[in-house]
């Protein structure tokens, strides 16, 4: 009797999978919106960005200061934990203007800010004159004001405007200062929340990762979205945290940042889900009702101080949106297109690494994966996800290093990051 050994079925790779699906819908897209005329409104759809070659002769500063970080990357991995950090913020600062200005020059890091530009009118400095009546006119009739708004601070609660009121930042230096001094601290908040979750090589790991990923480089010095990519792990590193008094911290810095913009609170859906996968279901539902609690009485003391209305900010905010250019959206399209877009230009390394981990169930990668298809199923935001979406990359780079060990090749991962930043920098005008 001759036994013949069974062979097990080959296991489907979950993450060529994605990436065969990915394409599919790029390709797709890009066929439907070149070539039939379908209006999937982006004429590179699924991507924001337009096919528009150029350089500048600072490219060959951009492309030292990129090989000099993947050479440098794993000493600068030794580094002792508060020097690290540091690394991680001057990194951040130096990748972000090296990158902007390989392809346009300096001028590039002012430029999407300046009234004349293409996105200029649209930015948050022409909304300035809505406080020509002071501050407290405008947070009190700030729901009223939604419509008469550009389209990017009648999409964001009144939190930056008042910033900028308040510090002064009137012009497009001052505010492209704002937001690449405030977006560079997302280096090392990374650094501190991965430290909550992750062993320490690991959450160095994905610190680099987003000091090198794609779409934070891209978007990083000149989108607004930056600063709440800041306030979002702001809110991220307490609410990770074990303790009741951790959350509650985190709890309380989530309502403050959701004043700057309502998409922020997808981190407190994220943190749950965290919770719940490693601390059970009693730890998410405390998280949660603390952070319902810090919400409600965060805006309810508002509106008894200023008159603000949250409610009806929310519904002239919506009306806005939808009036917008994502009526011309279909959601059949960006139901895959905006993750898509999402997580290809963050950066394909990376993004492979973090559906790696989510086939391997690692919590943190389940975390984020359901926030970002809960994202996409809402359907309120379609499409440009690549800079809406900025603020959820830290916690991709936090799934993506969870697939790593210390036999991951660190440098080959890392430079190809790098390429990809500059290739599609160099290729694409992405407007910001």
């Amino acid at each position: 009797m001759t036994l013949v050994a069974r062979t097990a079925p080959p296991r489907i790779s979950v993450p060529l999978l994605a990436a065969v699906a990915a394409f599919a819908t790029l390709a797709a897209g890009l066929y439907l919106r070149r070539v039939v005329g379908e209006p999937l409104g982006l004429p590179y759809a699924p991507l924001v960005g337009n096919w528009a070659p150029q350089a500048d002769p600072l490219l060959a500063v951009s492309i030292a200061c990129f090989a000099a970080a993947v050479v440098a990357a794993p000493r600068i991995l030794r580094l002792p934990g508060p020097a690290f950090a540091l690394a991680m913020f001057a990194l951040t600062v130096l990748l972000r203007l090296a990158l902007a200005a390989g392809s346009g020059g300096v001028e590039q890091w002012t430029a999407v800010f300046e009234p004349g530009s293409f996105e200029g009118p649209n930015e948050y400095l022409p909304a300035l004159g809505a406080l020509d009546f002071g501050a407290g006119f405008f947070v009190d009739r700030f729901a009223e004001l939604v419509p008469s708004l550009p389209v990017h601070a009648a999409g964001h609660p009144p939190g930056l405007l008042l910033t900028m009121y308040a510090l002064g930042v009137d012009d497009p230096g001052e505010m492209a200062a704002l937001t690449i001094g405030v977006g560079a601290l997302s280096g090392p908040l990374a650094y501190l929340l991965a430290r909550t979750v992750l062993d320490e090589r690991r959450a160095r790991v994905a610190a680099l990762l987003l000091a090198l990923a794609p779409g934070a480089l891209l978007f990083g010095a000149t989108s607004a979205d930056a600063v709440y990519l800041t306030l979002g792990l702001l809110a991220a590193v307490p609410l990770a945290g074990r303790s009741t008094a951790s959350k509650a911290a985190g709890a309380l810095l989530l309502a403050v940042g959701s004043f700057f913009a309502w998409s922020l609170l997808a981190v407190g859906a994220w943190a749950a889900i965290l919770a719940l996968r490693r601390d059970g279901a009693k730890a998410a539902i405390t998280l949660a009702a603390l952070c319902g609690a810090a919400l409600v009485a965060f805006y309810a003391l508002l509106h008894a101080a200023t008159g603000f209305d949250p409610v009806g900010t929310i519904r002239a905010t919506e009306e806005v949106y939808r009036a917008g250019i994502a009526s011309t959206r279909p959601y059949w399209f960006w139901l895959l297109g905006s993750p898509t877009a999402f997580l290809l230009v963050l950066g394909l390394p990376l993004s492979w690494l973090a559906v790696k981990a989510l086939a391997a169930k690692e919590t943190l990668a389940i975390a984020i994966f359901a926030v970002i298809a809960v994202a996409a199923v809402a359907g309120f935001t379609k499409a440009e996800t690549e800079r809406i979406w900025l603020f959820l990359a830290p916690f991709v780079c936090l799934a993506a290093a969870a697939a790593t060990d210390e036999d991951t090749p660190l440098r080959p991962l890392l430079a190809a990051l790098a390429a990809q930043a500059l290739l599609y920098e160099l290729a694409f005008d992405t407007v910001w």
